[in-house]
């Protein structure tokens, strides 16, 4: 007779409050807080289709019709209205913790993951589709590099960091799943 399943005499993840996930644009954000949502049962949103919806036109239009500082406040109000309800993942913009108001809610209201990539990796995701308004100015190795240089203070103080390189995003959810039922497990998910 088979013993108990593993996934059975597990205890369930708990999660109290909004998962978001920071980093560099092309760092896989976005699929992998779909991906992560579902495993947990969560509602995802995406902060950049939202600000898309709520604006009513694309983050490129955004930022060519009123700047990036514009936007960023738009951006902050967004992000703000999604971090004070239940428990969400969220992708939120490569931009987004550049803004302070911003990086002070996500420090206060959420678990924050950084997903970390190599600078290669990050330029080979973020050029696939030309919908990325910084980089369509110049050499994207060059723009990428200088972003992560001056956002990188910012990214790193995340709850915790995970690495995405290539390859799959399914490593990637695999172990902030791993993390957060370490921290749940400890009760020092912040």
């Amino acid at each position: 007779m088979p013993g108990p399943s593993r996934k059975s005499s597990q205890r369930p993840l708990k999660i109290d409050r909004p998962i978001a996930l920071v980093g560099m644009m092309g760092a896989g954000k976005t699929t992998v807080g779909r991906r992560l949502a579902s495993a947990l049962d969560l509602p995802f949103h995406d902060a950049d289709a939202e600000i898309e919806a709520a604006a009513g036109m694309t983050v490129a239009e955004l930022f060519e019709r009123h700047g990036e500082e514009s936007f960023r406040r738009g951006e902050a109000q967004v992000i703000e209205r999604l971090l004070s309800g239940p428990p969400i993942v969220l992708a939120t913009g490569g931009g987004a913790l550049v803004n302070e108001k911003t990086r002070a809610l996500i420090a206060e209201r959420a678990i924050s993951v950084w997903i970390r990539a190599e600078v290669e990796t990050l330029v080979k995701r973020a050029t696939k589709r030309a919908v990325r308004p910084l980089l369509k100015n110049g050499d994207p190795h060059e723009i990428i590099s200088g972003l992560l240089a001056r956002r990188e203070q910012f990214y790193e103080t995340a709850t915790f960091i995970v690495d995405s390189n290539i390859g799959g995003h399914a490593r990637t959810v695999k172990t902030i799943i791993a993390e957060l039922t370490r921290r749940c497990a400890g009760e020092d998910a912040r």
